[in-house]
């Protein structure tokens, strides 16, 4: 039986790599051996980054809508809960646009919730 030789497989395999690892400094972006590992390193880190990415959001989200919510005489925990009695239902996301960009119909919603809570 002939031998396999791995050179095609290799050659294409450090190349993929090399590929992910433009930009870097030194040998980092041009030789396969310190190449790898930054690469496997980066991957792991961009995972992370995406899970940690909706984390920071809705902590922005929840920080907004709790300063808005003190402006109207409120605190975030109460406002959240007179909104869930009052049944309106609506994300943090738009909530903290209302706040930031429609601040009049961000005061209505409070007072919603003011008299859910009473």
């Amino acid at each position: 039986m002939a031998r396999v030789k791995g050179g095609v497989t290799a050659h294409r395999r450090h190349k993929k790599i090399l590929k992910m690892a433009k930009g870097y400094y030194g040998q980092r972006s041009k030789v396969f051996r310190a190449a790898n590992p930054a690469v496997m390193r980066a991957l792991r880190s961009a995972y992370v980054g995406r899970k940690n990415k909706k984390r920071e959001y809705r902590k922005l989200w929840i920080a907004r809508i709790n300063a808005g919510a003190r402006m109207n005489g409120l605190t975030y925990s109460r406002l959240m809960n007179g909104l869930k009695k009052s049944g309106i239902e609506i994300n943090r996301k738009m909530l903290s646009e209302m706040a930031i960009h429609d601040e009049a119909a961000f005061a209505q919603l409070c007072e919603t919730a003011k008299k859910a809570i009473q």
